[in-house]
């Protein structure tokens, strides 16, 4: 009886151990992101409010490999131009992987309004 307690306390401390390891993955790794807009980060692109091209670049790169086990090393993350404040709208930034071939990272506007936009970047 003692031993199926402990069995048991020890398959659910495991199990929870591995639930709190998958949320804090997910929460730490996420490639979503939402910038404010204001006179530091925003620029016009076709006539649109934007997010700068050099936020995208450094908010990417510092999120692409966020934990040793989650998406890949990159650097040297440049966007070809600002990411405009307009739901759908894309831009593909480049960067350099770990290995010093060149990765293309798209990025897409989820949603935005006139002092944020939510953006995600795909891995």
């Amino acid at each position: 009886m003692q031993r199926d307690k402990f069995l048991v306390s020890v398959v659910g401390g495991a199990v929870a151990l591995v639930a709190v390891g998958a949320v804090g993955t997910h929460l730490l790794a996420g490639a979503e992101s939402t910038s404010e807009l204001d006179r530091y980060t925003s620029v016009t692109v076709d006539g649109h409010r934007a997010l700068a091209a050099n936020v995208v670049a450094g908010r990417t790169e510092g999120r692409y490999h966020a934990l040793p086990w989650v998406g890949k090393e990159v650097s040297h993350v440049s966007c070809p131009r600002g990411l405009k404040a307009v739901a759908g709208a894309m831009i593909t930034c480049t960067g350099e992987g770990g290995d010093g071939r060149a990765v293309d990272i798209p990025v897409r506007v989820v949603k935005a309004d006139s002092h944020s936009v939510t953006w995600k970047f795909e891995r």
